[in-house]
């Protein structure tokens, strides 16, 4: 598997994303340098948590801008499934990391309200610092969320929900120092208690989605789209089992797909396109594995399960007939085998395809087998000289007159080493049935084979006469 190289829209996508993830890096850093200092001026625990939050979110932004960077590449022959998983491992790292932040600043508050603490220093300036923030990271939130919805970026949804929750802690330490100003000062510890708490849940949230997909969870929805997306392909007649996961933002998909079995190649994988089609209409970004199970139709005809029986066998057969005696079926076949084969392998051949429709149909059946010799798929010739042309168009005109077939025409006589072959068209009624034609036209053409000896084979094509 090669590497493949990326179209105009997954560069567009790498772009969104990376710019974005870049503008997160910047207000991170700022906004946690920011509270930080004002954090230590005036005394605040709850603020420098934040401030710690902040800077964890900084470490977290950073990790999510190189992720994603890296988890566009396409699939390589070292990562069949391309890179995506990568976004889910760095959201692990970022979880870590929460959990270490939520512990310490747990553990400084605890202490802070047994042994008590000095009262923040308070002033309008740490109020307008967590208001910008809030705005910011507001805003931030709402441009990554739009990004991951674009691009379906679970390293930016991870982001975008993290610093919308982020909010609430903001809240917890605006009461904070609230609170302290009117005199409660120890209520700032248990603010920074309530932003761990905060913390806590966020890292358990990311976790849950992050592991589901680590272990290939099914996407909510995603199985059912998928089902009915296939079962609507025309030629479809079910979908056995079917497995979808995720791999970063494409969604793989291994589903076991049931089609009628007399349905040649060719025709299946027309349906196997068309499946891919639907599957990316109703998902988006998607890998389809297409594994076409033969199967039989409630209303397939006798011919056509000898037919399959036939191709099974890689055997050539034609001028299949079928008859129902009070009960029990005869079936005649002429079956083409290699014209050098001797008669005892040829004999073999056919006994075989014979116990073949046996088995399918019931060892009563009565099965008759004529063996012909396989026409070569390209026998070398050339064409035949005019006279011999017009000599044989002649005598089949002659052959038509009583047997309601007329306007020989578009005569065709080819040299080969097997003999000559003759082809031709004629005319006859328009209401005339098609069994009356062929045997008009089989008359013609034996009539010739037996004028002509060199003729080793007759084809015609009959049409209705003109009005």
């Amino acid at each position: 598997m090669g590497t493949a190289k990326p179209g105009p829209m997954s560069q567009h996508v790498d772009t969104t994303k990376t710019r974005v993830a870049a503008i997160s890096v910047i207000a991170s850093a700022t906004m946690a340098a920011v509270k930080f200092v004002v954090g230590v001026a005036i005394g605040s625990l709850a603020l420098i948590s934040e401030a710690l939050h902040s800077s964890v979110d900084l470490v977290a932004t950073v990790i999510t801008w190189i992720v994603v960077r890296f988890s566009d590449r396409p699939a390589d022959d070292e990562h069949h499934y391309g890179h995506g998983k990568f976004e889910s491992l760095s959201a692990l790292g970022v979880i870590a990391l929460l959990y270490i932040l939520a512990g310490g600043i747990l553990v400084t508050a605890i202490g802070h309200l047994r042994e008590g603490a000095v009262p923040p220093t308070l002033s309008l300036i740490p109020f307008v610092v967590l208001l910008i923030d809030i705005g910011v990271n507001l805003w931030r939130a709402r441009a990554l969320h739009r990004a991951a919805h674009a691009t379906k970026s679970q390293a930016l949804a991870a982001d975008a929900l993290h610093f919308a929750s982020d909010v609430l802690g903001w809240v917890a330490v605006i009461v904070g120092l609230g609170l302290a100003a009117l005199g409660y000062p120890l209520v700032d510890a248990a603010a920074a208690i309530a932003i761990a708490a905060v913390i806590s849940v966020l890292g358990l949230r990311l976790g849950r989605s992050t592991i589901e997909t680590l272990l290939d969870r099914a996407p909510e929805g995603a199985t059912d789209k998928v089902r009915a997306a296939i079962v609507n392909v025309p030629g479809v007649i079910g979908v056995g089992r079917l497995r979808v996961r995720m791999v970063g933002a494409k969604y793989f998909i291994d589903a076991d797909v049931e089609v009628p079995r007399t349905y040649p190649l060719d025709r299946i994988d027309a349906i196997k396109r068309k499946a891919q089609e639907a599957v990316t209409a109703a998902l988006g970004d998607a890998d389809l594995t297409f594994t076409a199970l033969p199967v039989a139709r409630d209303n397939e005809t006798v011919r056509e399960r000898i037919m399959v029986i036939a191709r099974n066998a890689a055997l050539a057969i034609h001028h299949v007939t079928v008859h129902d005696l009070g009960g029990r079926l005869t079936v005649s076949i002429d079956l083409e085998v290699d014209g050098q084969f001797d008669l005892s392998k040829a004999h073999d051949i056919a006994q075989g395809l014979e116990q073949s429709i046996r088995d399918e149909f019931g060892a009563d059946v009565e099965v008759d087998t004529h063996i012909e010799p396989l026409e070569p798929d390209a026998p070398s010739g050339i064409d035949a000289p005019a006279a011999r042309v017009a000599e044989i168009t002649a005598a089949l005109s002659g052959f038509a007159t009583d047997r309601g077939i007329h306007d020989i025409h578009n005569v065709r006589v080819r040299d080969t080493e097997a003999g000559q072959i003759v082809n031709f068209h004629c005319r006859a009624a328009p209401t005339m049935s098609v069994l009356l034609v062929h045997e008009a036209v089989d008359d013609i053409e034996r009539a010739l084979r037996r004028a002509f000896p060199t003729v080793k084979r007759v084809i015609s094509h009959a049409e209705p006469t003109r009005t």
